[in-house]
């Protein structure tokens, strides 16, 4: 009987020398990690791999429809404008803010191209809240599309900067100057620039737990890594258990193509070329799994990536359909709206290969459900943060559907992963403690802040503040976060930011903002709150304070006032455990 391989033989095989996979060690910062050693070091290099490929689509948005060299053409032309109009030089930062268009990823291609730093903003934040991002990172040119440039409005002419509009023909924008012209042009390739994997490429904001959000800075390495660390972790599991021999065929394919698309069924013959994948632009661009995970991978996989203009069940069913999309990866809430829809019955769903899950963990009986509904896989699901670029663990398949409460194992031999007690003790399986990452796909500090870096990284560890544990076969499971965060429908909230913006009202005398739990959202963000003395405020009236300084989605769905202090614990702060209890329970009550 032929010798069967193990996962780790699997994943081992594919890394080795001379595989697109293969990995080799390297010190970066005087830290050793494991880093791909494919042929791609920077994200110019990816951009260039097809772009003179004018048969593939790569981006589709209604009627609108570009292939991977005009997508590369259009963004070589405004990364010439950017730096012959505008004296773009190395490490300047040039700022995103606006729906997912084709024209936000021209921008950031254009912006990585010249060695600059993209600021991608949250296009959800309030006027207040842009005009801080773009200030703390020292923006120089803002990509903005018609309603961010009118969110801003007059705040625009206390910036120091330049605005390119975005899908704004026609529309009174406080800007002369419209992305449209300046995508076009004779050039055939960016600017020649040089470009080291551990210059800085990406700056996103994360709503942290201590008040303002915190802009992550990472390199082009960190940014291309998760589109390869996810890929050896599925082969492993694909072929472990299978004779060498089954593996040689795909392990000979892998190596000659650019696809990185694993095998669905690894007994198979492979296709070559492969058909094209393609999925549904559903995260934020200015989000890891938008940008990264979705469109950066479209690039390297030679994915169709079909974007909308807002998120809409119905429509999503209708692009399915139409574009005969593979792939669906959304934050939980959408694939159970997809179930869900009054047309889900009557659209054609077959095409679809993987269903997943990312940005928050999508509920047990979620699982269930989809897997019944659906012929796809209910594919996976992970756990990532802003400060891993993407995903750090993964699970799939079979395993998913035995753990539907573990994220997954680490994507070695990429990322690692420790379980460490407050004294910095790395524990055993089953031991819960402060999860811990070490890979070359976390980010290089917070921006402008050394000791909050000082904090999180040490020695090549990111201390990420969850908690859980690993079990005996080195899957993860989440037991909660240290960190005061929340995170509806995968965007987090930091609890400190609105609590501040809470204090400032003057009838709050005293604050404490918490998640509670939600069947469709994950969760839900709620307040209590007591009112001063001699003051009186309406629910709808301090919804309408909060939502005038921070986003939308910021805004507690919930708020329950008190007339007495809050409760304390000994040290004297407020008991928030005890209030997030009392209200869990009401909720569940008024539900």
């Amino acid at each position: 009987m032929a010798a069967q391989l193990t996962r780790k033989e699997a994943i081992e095989l594919f890394g080795s020398r001379g595989s697109r996979l293969e990995v080799s060690t390297e010190k970066i910062d005087g830290v050793l990690y494991r880093v791909p050693n494919g042929h791609i070091k920077n994200l110019v290099d990816l951009y260039a791999e097809n772009g003179d490929n004018d048969e593939i689509v790569l981006m589709v948005y209604k009627d609108d429809r570009y292939t991977m060299k005009e997508v590369y053409l259009k963004s070589a032309n405004l990364a010439w404008r950017l730096k012959t109009d505008f004296d773009i030089r190395k490490g300047d930062r040039i700022a995103i803010a606006a729906r997912n268009y084709p024209e936000w990823c021209f921008a950031f291609m254009a912006i990585t191209s010249l060695n600059c730093i993209a600021v991608a903003l949250n296009a959800w934040w309030s006027a207040e809240e842009l005009v801080y991002g773009l200030k703390d990172s020292g923006s120089r040119v803002l990509f903005a599309d018609a309603e961010r440039i009118d969110r801003l409005g007059p705040l625009i002419q206390e910036l120091d900067l330049t605005v390119i509009a975005i899908r704004a023909e026609g529309q009174d924008v406080n800007t002369s100057l419209h992305i449209g012209p300046l995508l076009e042009g004779d050039r055939t390739a960016a600017p020649p620039v040089d470009i080291d994997p551990n210059d800085s490429a990406l700056l996103m904001y994360t709503s942290g737990s201590t008040g303002k959000p915190k802009g992550v800075l990472s390199s082009h390495r960190a940014v291309l890594t998760p589109l390869v660390a996810w890929i050896y972790p599925v082969l492993g599991d694909l072929f472990t258990h299978l004779p060498q021999a089954a593996l040689e065929p795909w392990k000979a394919w892998l190596f000659r193509q650019t696809e990185m698309i694993p095998p669905l069924d690894p007994t198979a013959v492979p296709e070559d070329p492969p058909p094209q994948p393609g999925m549904l632009s559903t995260f934020p661009l200015f989000h890891v799994s938008g940008l990264i995970v979705q469109f950066l991978n479209s690039i390297l996989s030679k994915r169709k990536l079909v974007f909308m203009r807002k998120w809409n069940p119905e429509k999503a069913l209708e692009l399915i359909e139409r574009e005969r999309l593979t792939g669906f990866d959304g934050v939980p809430t959408q694939s159970w709206d997809l179930i869900n829809s009054a047309d889900f019955e009557k659209r054609d769903t077959s095409s679809l290969l993987l269903l997943n899950a990312g940005g928050a963990k999508r509920p047990v009986e979620h699982a269930k459900q989809i897997e019944q509904k659906f012929s796809a896989t209910v594919g996976s699901a992970g756990y990532g943060l802003t400060e891993t670029n993407g995903l750090a663990t993964s699970i799939r398949g079979e395993d998913y559907v035995n753990r539907p409460a573990s994220v997954g194992r680490p994507l070695a031999p990429l990322v690692e992963i420790e379980i460490r007690d407050f004294r910095g003790t790395v524990l055993p399986p089953g031991r819960e403690g402060e999860i811990c990452i070490k890979s070359c796909s976390l980010f290089k500090g917070y921006w402008n802040r050394p000791e909050a870096t000082r904090e999180v990284l040490q020695d090549g560890w990111f201390r990420t503040g969850d908690l859980g544990y690993l079990d005996g076969e080195n899957f993860l499971f989440i037991t909660d976060r240290a960190k005061d965060i929340v995170i509806r429908r995968g965007e987090n909230i930091g609890c400190a930011e609105v609590e501040e913006v809470l204090y400032e009202h003057p009838a709050v005398y005293e604050a404490t903002v918490f998640g509670l739990p939600d069947e469709r959202l994950g969760e839900i963000l709620a307040a209590a709150i007591m009112v001063a003395p001699g003051h009186a405020i309406t629910e709808a009236e301090l919804k309408g304070y909060v939502e005038s300084r921070l986003a939308k989605f910021k805004v507690p769905a919930v708020i329950r006032f008190h007339e007495i202090p809050l409760p304390r614990i000994a040290s004297g702060k407020i008991d928030k455990v005890q209030i997030k209890r009392a209200a869990a329970a009401w909720y569940q009550q008024e539900s």
